[in-house]
Formats: structure tokens, C-alpha cells, sequence
């Protein structure tokens, strides 16, 4: 710029932008009254009175910026990135410039450099969501060759890459992200191990724990990963806790119960120590997999150890325990966790109450479930099921239906197992009335009787010597089970 000589050009009535209304001469010189708009804009906004620089600049260059203009000029208040976002908000509001992938990534540069990461992964997302056409490469990918383009005349940070890639993440752009990921590591460049670890989390979440494991292995070099053979391997960045503890999470969710093993050996061998987190998985999995014993080795390991069992820790354990029927050892882990001042949540009571129901004490199971309620937690369905499963097999049959009605308040939906009990309950007690009710909300559910169902009203109006009922309801069954058949 500071060889060409700009002259005046003739102005049309329509603006247009500055540079467009000089004509470049390398032979007359600038006349004094027409600013370099580089170093006069960035002079006035560093020099300025606030108040007064905005409506300065707008004065002088009515007809704005390029770019790549814009570009020069944030890079002259690079010191002053607060000043610098400033000035992009200003043009792109008086649409003083038509704002590029090029002008974003120098933005972006200089708050990254300046550890504003927020404002910096702000505009990241609004320059991926810039408009292509449709030979051009994905946005965030221009965007990513611009960002390397401009690194080191910005005076960049290497985590700009990072903040990149979690933008991609945030925005479901799951292949962008780990294409990135493979360029940055063909460059040599590795990410840092919490972007790393967060597309791995995504991944497995999104298509499946094998799937996030492959990437795992890819990025930190294990084994075979699937990435290009090559790709530089100079790895900056190892594993940390975090990795495995994700890894052996999406396995376990999945019910992979023996990868979240192999994960954990992994994880020993590579000299990472375990967490209170990482033994309530591996304990869970345990738990899963009916090795109840193992589970209760690995609790006692962690506390000798010097891990403090969190509440997961305790409702893996108890929940284990529970299974195995030993409810009183169950009880005595939930009354420690209470003196450790550990609060129960809505999982711990329904492990209790499950442990109850299994060994057949439904009064006990009752008061566990009456004391949740004065918490205000709500059971699921599966532990609705099981206690009024407890309280049909002991004749408990108008209890379980005060309970029925309970649940449902607390916005619970009974499952079809619930429903089918109480109805038999009340016909065996020749509550017809109740029980046709109760029949009339099942079906509003959306579950239809079966064959029990009615087997179970038939009996119940025989004992009333209702014959007129009788023979519509096994009429009604035929018809039933004759459609079911058909399907």
C-alpha cells in the first residue's frame, strides 16, 4: 500500500467500497486530503476519544471496508483485542464490510491470542455458518486452511485449532471435526487431550463405543488406528484419567461389559491412576456381569487406597448387593453413607426397595418407598412394577392400588405389568367396577388387554354369577385372540 499512489477517481452516486473509488498510479502523488484508510482508521481508534472514533470512522469511509482492509486494520490492534472485536461489530452492524472466512480467521486469531476463547468460539460458529457454493470444500475446512494461512502473522495460539474442532462438536459437525483432527496430526500438531477426549466422547455417543475407540486409538497412536498410515506421529499429548473414564462409561452404557475391563487394564498399564469414578464403572460392570465378589474386592481396594466412595461409588454397590439378596449388608452401606454425610439419591432408594421386594419383605419395601416420597424423589416404573408385584403376592391388592393411584400423580407411568396386576387383584376380590376402570386407563395408555386380562374378568363376574358378562367377554376373547393370530 505504501508504494501505490492513490489519485481521485470520479464518485457515483452509489457507494461502493474504497478502494474502488481510487485508481492506483505509480507515478502521482497522494493527495493530503484523501487518508491511508490502514494506519488512519487504526490511529483513530486507538487515539480517539470513545464517544467520538466510531462516528469519525464512519465519516471518513462512508463506503467502508474490505476484507482484507479490515484484516490490516484489526491486525494494527492486535494488542487491543476488545478493541478489535469492537471495530468487526461495528462494520459488520453499519455493513461497513462484507466480513469473509479471511477477515473472520484474523479475528478469531487475535482473541485466541488474547485467551478470550468464548467470544473467539462465537465467531468461529457464526464463519462455519458463512454460505458456500457447492464446488468449494465444507466452510469449516476453508476455514481451517485460513486459520493455518494467517497463524503466525497473527501471532496466534496453538489452541485455535482446538477451539475450532469443540465449535465443530458443539454444531453436530462430527466428521469435520475429526477430518481437522487428522490434518492437524498430518502437520505434526497434536490437539490438546480435552479436545481429544470430547471427540471421543462424541463419537461413541453418537455412533457407537467401538466407533469412539477407533478414534481413541487413532489420535493417540495406539495399536492400529484407522488413520492414515502417514500421518505424523509426533505426539505432544498422552491419555489422561479422563480418557478412560469415558471410554469405560460409553462401554459400559452399552452393556460392552468386557471392554470396560480391557479398558481398565489399559489404563493400569499405561501407569494412569484411577479415580473414585473409575472404580464405581468398573464396579457397575461387575455388578452387571453377576460378579458381585469381585466388585466388593475392588471397593475395599479403593478405600485402602484413600479414595473416599462417592454416591455412585455407594448405589453400584448397594445396587450389586441388593441383586445378591443380601439386603442387611445393603442397609448398613446405605446407613455408613449417611454418616459420611453422603445425601441418597433417587437411585439408592430404588436399590433398597428393589433389595426388599426380592427377598419377599414388602412392609420394609413400603417404608423405603414412603420415605422416598417425603424426599421428593418419584420411583420409576420397573420399581412401581416390583412393589405392587410384593403387594399382589400378599393380598395386598387395595394398597397397591392406593399406591397405583400415588405414583400417578407424581406424573409416574405404571408399566402394562402394573396394570395387568391390579386388574387381576381386583377381580379376584370382585372389585369389578374398579377393575373395568382401571382396564379403561390401560387402554388409554395404549396397551391392549390380552387373553389374561380377560381370563381374569371372566372369573371374576363367574364368582358374581354374571352369565350375561361372561358370555360377552369370551365372545370378545375369540374375536381377540383371533386378530392377534391374524397379525
Amino acid at each position: 500500500m505504501a508504494n501505490q499512489i492513490l489519485k481521485p477517481h470520479s464518485i457515483s452516486k452509489t457507494p461502493r467500497p474504497l478502494l474502488s473509488i481510487y485508481s492506483f498510479s505509480a507515478t502521482s502523488s497522494p493527495p493530503s486530503d484523501l487518508p491511508d484508510p490502514i494506519s488512519t482508521v487504526a490511529s483513530i481508534l486507538t487515539h480517539h476519544r470513545s464517544k467520538s472514533r466510531w462516528s469519525t470512522v464512519l465519516t471518513l469511509f462512508p463506503s467502508g471496508f474490505t476484507p482484507s482492509q479490515f484484516s490490516q486494520i484489526a491486525l494494527q490492534l492486535k494488542n487491543n483485542p476488545h478493541l478489535a472485536l469492537r471495530f468487526f461489530l461495528f462494520t459488520n452492524q453499519k455493513s461497513l464490510c462484507n466480513h469473509n472466512l479471511s477477515s473472520y480467521a484474523t479475528m478469531i486469531h487475535i482473541l485466541s491470542r488474547a485467551r478470550l476463547k468464548t467470544r473467539a468460539r462465537e465467531l468461529i460458529r457464526d464463519a462455519i455458518r458463512t454460505p458456500g457454493t457447492e464446488n468449494e470444500p465444507p466452510t469449516h475446512l476453508k476455514l481451517f486452511e485460513l486459520l493455518v494461512k494467517s497463524y503466525n502473522e497473527c501471532g496466534s495460539a496453538p489452541f485455535v485449532f482446538d477451539l475450532l474442532v469443540k465449535s465443530c462438536l458443539q454444531m453436530n459437525r462430527l466428521d469435520g471435526s475429526i477430518e481437522i483432527v487428522r490434518m492437524l496430526m498430518s502437520r505434526g500438531i497434536s490437539p490438546q487431550v480435552s479436545t481429544c477426549n470430547a471427540l471421543i466422547w462424541e463419537v461413541s455417543k453418537c455412533r457407537g463405543a467401538n466407533k469412539g475407540y477407533e478414534v481413541y486409538k487413532e489420535v493417540f497412536g495406539v495399536g492400529n488406528g484407522e488413520g492414515d498410515s502417514n500421518l505424523k506421529r509426533v505426539l505432544k499429548v498422552k491419555q489422561n484419567l479422563h480418557t478412560f473414564n469415558a471410554l469405560m462409561l460409553c462401554f459400559y452404557r452399552e452393556g460392552l461389559l468386557e471392554k470396560v475391563e480391557e479398558v481398565w487394564s489399559e489404563m493400569e498399564s499405561l501407569g494412569c491412576i484411577p479415580n473414585g469414578y473409575s472404580y464405581s464403572v468398573l464396579m457397575a460392570a461387575l455388578c452387571e456381569e453377576g460378579k458381585v465378589g469381585e466388585a466388593e474386592e475392588l471397593w475395599e481396594e479403593m478405600r485402602v487406597k484413600g479414595l473416599e466412595p462417592d454416591i455412585v461409588a455407594y448405589n453400584t454397590m448397594i445396587g450389586g448387593i441388593c441383586k445378591r439378596g443380601e439386603i442387611a449388608r445393603a442397609e448398613e452401606l446405605f446407613r455408613e453413607m449417611e454418616l459420611n454425610g453422603i445425601e441418597a439419591t433417587c437411585v439408592t432408594y430404588e436399590n433398597l426397595i428393589n433389595g426388599y421386594c426380592r427377598v419377599a419383605d414388602i412392609d420394609s419395601a413400603m417404608l423405603i418407598y414412603k420415605d422416598m416420597c417425603r424426599k421428593g424423589f418419584s420411583p420409576e416404573g420397573l420399581t412401581v412394577e416390583m412393589l405392587i408385584s410384593g403387594l399382589y403376592d400378599n393380598g395386598m391388592i387395595l394398597e397397591a392400588l392406593e399406591t397405583m393411584k400415588a405414583v400417578r400423580k407424581l406424573g409416574v407411568c405404571p408399566t402394562r405389568k402394573s396394570y395387568e396386576l391390579l386388574i387381576k387383584g381386583l377381580c379376584m376380590e370382585r372389585k369389578m367396577e374398579e377393575a373395568l376402570k382401571l382396564q379403561a386407563e390401560m387402554v388409554g395408555k395404549g396397551f391392549n388387554p390380552n387373553l389374561d386380562i380377560y381370563d381374569a374378568f371372566i372369573e371374576g363376574y363367574l364368582s358374581l354369577g354374571n352369565e350375561e358378562m361372561v358370555t360377552m367377554l369370551r365372545k370378545e376373547a375369540l374375536e381377540t385372540q383371533k386378530e392377534q393370530k391374524e397379525n
